[in-house]
């Protein structure tokens, strides 16, 4: 028995040592294949652990997607050196296996070709780092319908993906640098979000407009910069086509579009506007008679119960507010969605000082909600209560003179806020308007005249403007301030 063990024994030598090939002055035996086998699998597997240490202890301080592409790199580097390490110490001449593989590259390279490409791709992603760990992008390809997803990790060969289904994909780097790829968060996470909506044509474009803008505000995750815009796009074959247009952190845009959806509604339902929806007449001829005894269709008698349903309560709008301002009582319409769009809404909670006295007067308000309290700072003294509707600091805006008052949220607040830069742009494109406002100054003269001796004992009138008529005096305060 013992003999018959030594025998196999011999056998399996003579085969692990038998020559199978030979390149140059090395023999290539199966004992050798095995080693470098192991040694190859046991360089993959420490390959792994480097780069899994590098990402969670060594380069845990900085950045993702710094830290994705150093470990990626170094590891593969570190691997590569392994790898020529072990094939030197194994006997095989480089230069030998180097003149084969030469022999050989035309065949290699054509069947390599994606996987040589894939591997260039990861590279060039590594370094121009256009595609990060953690970027929200969305594929322009057919073959993945418009896949959105994050980039979980980047390698090499490959990048993992992971759906807003919560599923992985793993795309060839090719794909990605050859084909368009949008990168929501490449530069920045903020983005443009349209929110188309269809109203009916017996709707009122400027309260839609208004109401639009009333939806973006309600919204806390919609970014104040750039202000949410409403664009009136076309006259549909069934609807005036709108859309909202808000700025949104690209992370948070689904549920931003869910709310504002149930926010607009809600808003839209509130004034009576339909979203408007396909209409066909349908014509029916020699319709049979019901067996109730009834000849009107079935349908009559729900046309006309939606034609009665209990209609909702007239509201106060923003334009009925602003057109209560003696400022602005003699604006058109079209005015009117100017300043609604070039305003913004602002929510204070009580106990907020939104100006002191002295402060420089570059902000019009109109309260929606709450109260304000108006008080003489320096005399401690309550001088009037702005309730809902009421408007405050408009002087102290179109003249570009100091607060003389301080101003106070007394109940939590929503006001409706024009700043300076934005009034200044609306005067510039539509300069008919500043004889409008200085008409109704004319009005207050006395006011005028106690501003313009304030400005005068502050040293604050330029000599070019003065006038000793207050009008004339403000109109050319306007005129230079907003750049008339």
């Amino acid at each position: 028995m013992p003999d018959l063990f030594l025998s196999i024994f011999q056998q399996l030598s003579r085969l692990f040592t038998t020559k199978l090939v030979e390149l140059g002055n090395t023999e290539i035996t199966l004992k050798l294949l095995l080693s470098l086998s192991i040694w190859l699998t046991l360089i993959l597997f420490a390959i792994g652990l480097v780069k899994k240490f590098l990402k969670r202890q060594l380069l845990a301080g900085i950045d993702a997607n710094n830290r994705e592409a150093i470990a990626a790199l170094v590891s593969y580097v570190l691997g590569a050196i392994a790898i020529l390490v072990v094939v030197q110490n194994s006997g095989i001449n480089l230069r030998s296996l180097g003149i084969i593989l030469g022999g050989l590259g035309v065949g290699i390279g054509f069947g390599l070709q994606h996987i040589a490409d894939d591997f260039i791709s990861g590279l060039i992603m590594l370094f121009e780092r256009t595609l990060k760990v953690n970027d929200l992008i969305e594929l322009d390809d057919y073959r993945f319908e418009g896949l959105v997803g994050r980039i979980i990790e980047v390698n090499l060969r490959s990048t993992i993906i992971r759906t807003l289904d919560d599923g992985d994909v793993v795309i060839p780097n090719n794909q990605l640098v050859k084909n368009r790829v949008l990168n929501w968060s490449h530069n920045t996470s903020i983005a443009r979000l349209k929110i188309p909506v269809g109203v009916s044509y017996d709707s009122d474009p400027i309260l839609v407009t208004e109401l639009l803008l009333k939806s973006a505000y309600m919204e806390p995750a919609v970014c104040s910069k750039p202000m949410p815009k409403a664009m009136f796009l076309a006259f549909g074959e069934d609807a005036l086509q709108f859309e909202l247009w808000v700025w949104v952190d690209v992370n948070k845009r689904f549920h931003i579009q869910s709310s504002l959806h149930f926010t607009i509604e809600y808003n839209l339902r509130q004034h009576n506007i339909e979203i408007a929806f396909p209409q066909r007449d349908v014509w029916i001829r020699n319709l049979p008679s019901q067996s109730n005894g009834d000849s009107k269709p079935p349908f009559f008698n729900r046309q006309i119960a939606l034609q009665h349903r209990p209609q909702a309560p007239s509201q106060t709008t923003l334009r009925d507010m602003l057109r209560q301002v003696s400022y602005f009582a003699n604006f058109s319409d079209l005015e009117l969605r100017q300043l609604i769009e070039i305003g913004y809404r602002q929510r204070s909670h009580a106990g907020t000082t939104l100006f002191h006295e002295g402060d420089a007067g570059n902000s019009f308000y109109i309260l929606l909600e709450g109260k304000i309290e108006i008080l003489a700072e320096k005399l401690n003294r309550h001088l009037a209560t702005i309730e809902p509707g009421q408007f405050f600091g408009e002087v102290a805006l179109l003249l570009g003179v100091p607060r003389t008052a301080m101003a106070r949220v007394a109940e939590d607040a929503l006001l409706f806020v024009i700043n300076q830069p934005s009034f200044s742009d609306l005067l510039r494109r539509y300069p008919e308007l500043s004889n409008h406002v200085v008409q109704t100054m004319a009005q207050h003269r006395e006011e005028l005249a106690q501003r313009q001796r304030e400005m005068r004992a502050l040293n604050l009138v330029d000599s070019s403007e003065d006038d000793a008529n207050p009008v004339i005096w403000a109109r050319k305060r306007i005129k230079r301030m907003f750049d008339l």
